[in-house]
């Protein structure tokens, strides 16, 4: 493959940039010297990356390896994809931190769950490996053994939960086989609700999964028993499930930032309706995320308005770097319009691999980037590569996702609305779902020719996600072809404001006392709801909690919000108390109920000095009411008693 070294100089222009014919042989030396050399070493080939690796031995420099030609070189555009090149080699350069780690641990005790004899015989597989037992759902003429290596029970399972290493199985219609069975099995009386434990679940039911999203349930495997060769895989991967396994901790959660809930009523549930393993419930005033469940598509932190999920393979802020590092060597090194082809290593890497070894390759302009799922990127990642130059972005997923992508395509959906609200013409974001390498060029070379912003951003930030959000969208919009104030977006987006009816609004504030973001505020010295859009995450808890019912959510983006003073909604005048004049309500609220009670309830006659005690503050009041020795029965109608908690507890039906 021909190597543009002019551009790739452009484009990392503080590195020292080297060619060679066959490094991984003669010019063998000529890498050992590199690797003696302080700094970062970053090698333009991944094919011999052990050998490399290995011969690094304790050198000074770090390595990191860059694809430059399954992904760059190999192509029939090959020799344009010089900027490419250089992209690629600084992406590389930009490390990410270490992610945290959760440690399961498997004894091999394995349920085969199946109908029939291709039950037994994985059972026979397996059991000198692991602890196996067989349950069977459907029990035909089955011969029964002369010897038992491993229990053979029937039964159904009615419900299952748990993970690797410990999952827990309800089943109905249990039963052991009789001893005294002779040319087939004989069951003792059944029994249903009966729990059992395991390590590992073989589902050769051909029934529905036990799970949702059941292949990214570790430990649950699965197979069509009418499939020989998918049963046998099966067993040898169970085959090694025994021992201790280490799976990366995907979500990093602060229970304090979450607005799920306040007061017993729900906010935020964005999270809880895109898990597709049912790895996060509901937890009081926040959710729980079970790692040992989690499968790491990251759909939660992308969605998550506060930051509380955040994605940690790799941080949010790192893969923006990352996208930055790409687009800035791009168009230095002399390149124009990229897309970005985000996708992930199982899927979209061998694909890419098959165009470029047996097809025509990537074009020139299509810059790939892997991540560990594609579901994981969030709204700051897009936004923020339109404003450091990108033409258009696209999401490389599979013909038939693992897993539900709802949460993606409302990432697509927003990025869509906001980009087309700032003037940038044509599909500029989307996904391209297919198996098929050919599909997949003929797909990128349909996308068409679109323009980059002219001069690039160049920023770089870190913080959570609703930080970079913020400076991405500040950036896009200076960049923009059309930089309006105002862009409406789709129900559901965590950015936005909220509409009071002022008319119905009687200042309670319950909605500023569950705001779990300050977007929503009071003032300790007057009646005012005021709000500042900037920290409004549309979590709704305001709306379902406001008595009067008068807040509704505008999901929308203000550009000038992150500048903007807290709004005031609505202000009064205090209601002063007339015997010390502290400020204890809202005037009109008190007028109101005064008005209300005065000559129309039994307490409050026309005129009578008790209704004074509605216009003072909680301590005027007891004061006034003890001197005057107030009488709350005083004046009570015969026909209708007061009743106390006595006459409840002594009544003759009373079941208390």
């Amino acid at each position: 493959m021909r190597l543009d070294a002019a551009a790739i100089k452009r484009g990392c222009g503080n590195s020292d940039i080297k060619s060679f014919h066959h490094l991984c042989g003669p010019e063998l030396d000529q890498f050992h010297a590199a690797a003696k050399t302080e700094g970062q070493l970053t090698v333009a080939c991944t094919y011999q990356q052990s050998l490399f690796e290995a011969e690094a031995g304790g050198g000074a420099a770090p390595i990191a390896f860059a694809n430059i030609r399954e992904t760059a070189g190999w192509s029939t555009e090959g020799a344009q994809a010089g900027p490419k090149m250089a992209a690629l080699l600084a992406a590389s350069a930009v490390q990410a931190p270490d992610y945290p780690l959760v440690t399961l641990e498997s004894d091999g005790v394995i349920l085969i769950y199946g109908r029939d004899e291709a039950a037994i015989e994985a059972g026979r597989l397996l059991s000198d490996h692991l602890d196996v037992t067989v349950m069977l759902r459907e029990f035909g003429e089955i011969a029964a053994p002369v010897a038992t290596p491993f229990p053979v029970v029937k039964g159904t399972i009615r419900t299952a939960r748990g993970h690797f290493s410990a999952f827990e199985l309800t089943i109905d219609d249990y039963a052991r086989p009789r001893p005294s069975s002779r040319d087939h099995y004989l069951f003792e009386n059944p029994r249903s609700g009966v729990t059992s434990h395991c390590d590992i679940v073989l589902d050769l039911s051909g029934e529905r999964p036990l799970f949702p999203a059941h292949d990214l349930r570790d430990g649950y495997l699965r197979a069509d028993p009418k499939d020989p060769s998918a049963v046998l895989r099966t067993v040898l991967s169970a085959r090694d499930l025994v021992g201790r396994f280490d799976k990366p901790r995907y979500i990093e959660f602060t229970p304090d930032l979450c607005a799920h809930s306040r007061s017993n009523l729900t906010g935020c549930h964005r999270c809880l309706d895109l898990c597709p393993t049912s790895a996060i419930t509901p937890a009081g005033n926040h959710v729980a995320i079970n790692a040992e469940i989690c499968a790491g598509c990251g759909q939660c932190a992308a969605a998550c308005p506060t930051g509380a999920a955040s994605y940690a393979l790799p941080p949010a802020d790192i893969q923006l770097h990352t996208i930055r590092a790409m687009l800035l060597a791009y168009h230095q090194a002399g390149g124009s319009n990229p897309i970005l082809l985000l996708h992930d290593g199982q899927h979209g890497t061998p694909l890419i691999d098959v165009l470029a070894r047996h097809g025509d390759g990537l074009p020139a302009e299509v810059i790939p980037l892997a991540v560990n799922e594609v579901t994981q990127v969030g709204l700051e990642a897009v936004i923020g590569a339109f404003a450091y130059g990108a033409a258009a972005f696209r999401f490389l997923l599979r013909g038939k996702p693992r897993h539900d992508v709802t949460g993606l395509a409302q990432t697509v959906g927003m990025a869509e609305a906001i980009l087309s609200g700032l003037g940038f013409d044509g599909r500029r974001v989307a996904t391209m779902e297919t198996d098929d390498p050919d599909a997949l060029l003929e797909q990128l070379k349909g996308i068409g020719q679109f323009t980059a912003v002219k001069t690039p951003a160049t920023f770089k930030t870190v913080g959570k996600r609703r930080d970079l959000l913020r400076f991405a969208l500040s950036e896009l919009h200076r960049l923009a072809p059309k930089p309006v104030d105002v862009i409406a977006l789709p129900q559901g987006a965590p950015i936005g404001a909220v509409n009071v009816d002022t008319a119905g609004c009687t200042l309670c504030l319950s909605c500023v006392s569950v705001c779990p973001t300050g977007a929503l505020r009071d003032d300790p010295e007057r009646p005012v709801l005021k709000f500042v859009e900037d920290a409004c995450v549309q979590c709704g808890l305001c709306q379902s909690t406001c008595p009067e019912k008068v807040i509704t959510l505008k999901p929308q983006i203000d550009f000038h919000a992150g500048r903007a003073a807290a709004v005031v909604i609505k202000e009064e005048e205090p209601a002063l108390c007339i015997r010390c004049g502290t400020a204890f309500g809202v005037k009109s609220t008190i007028d109101r109920i005064a008005a209300k009670l005065e000559g129309r309830h039994w307490m409050y006659p026309a005129g009578d000095k008790r209704l004074d005690a509605i216009r003072m503050c909680a301590d005027c009041r007891v004061i006034v009411m003890s001197e005057q020795q107030f009488d709350p029965f005083e004046g009570v109608p015969e026909r209708a008693p007061p009743r106390t908690t006595e006459d409840y507890l002594h009544r003759p039906d009373s079941k208390t």
